[in-house]
């Protein structure tokens, strides 16, 4: 059994079947193993959807570390660059919202570790944003990190609802409109 391919295709159900419907037998099902083969590895339920997540999460960050390191691309083209991802996601007929947020509605306590996890990926995601925000030397790159982060979590969020590029299309334009702002009062012409 490869735990890489047993967390991938937990991924893949708990993007279909959502985080609070996906059982440990459903994965089973998924990966063609027993319950109690999955369960050698992962207890219960809980434990599988941590790893899950945490997977998940290590796969972001991999890609945010390989984009921040590509050098044929600007910082503008970096932080839009999720919309590409979500786009490449939509042409595969991958929806794949947010984990996190699904994570902190199905597991509330604040101290769970599951929900801690996706408070982590949550500053994760500012951090990535901020710091190219700070390389571009925006005007308040605190304040613009949480606006580009807004429009992508509505966007993750609409995304679950309606299964439509144009979702991510309006998102991309927003994000490129909030950056455009910010570089502008840098530059002294807004006020």
């Amino acid at each position: 059994m490869q735990r890489e391919e047993v967390l991938e295709q937990a991924l893949h159900l708990l993007e279909r079947e959502g985080l609070a419907s996906t059982t440990l037998e459903m994965v089973a099902a998924e990966v063609s193993y027993s319950p109690d083969e999955l369960r050698h590895f992962w207890p219960d339920r809980e434990a599988l959807l941590y790893d899950a997540l945490r997977y998940h999460s290590q796969q972001i960050e991999a890609w945010r570390r390989q984009l921040i390191h590509d050098e044929t691309q600007s910082p503008q083209q970096k932080l839009l660059g999720r919309y590409d991802a979500l786009t490449e996601f939509v042409g595969n007929q991958r929806y794949p919202g947010c984990l996190f947020i699904a994570a902190c509605s199905v597991f509330p306590d604040a101290d769970h570790p599951i929900h801690q996890l996706a408070i982590e990926q949550k500053q994760a995601a500012w951090n990535y944003t901020h710091e190219l925000l700070t390389m571009l030397e925006v005007d308040d790159p605190d304040m613009v990190a949480k606006q580009m982060e807004l429009v992508l979590e509505g966007c993750l969020s609409r995304l679950l609802v309606h299964r439509s590029q144009q979702d991510v299309d309006t998102a991309r334009r927003l994000a490129e409109d909030i950056l455009r702002l910010a570089q502008c009062r840098t530059a002294g012409a807004l006020t």
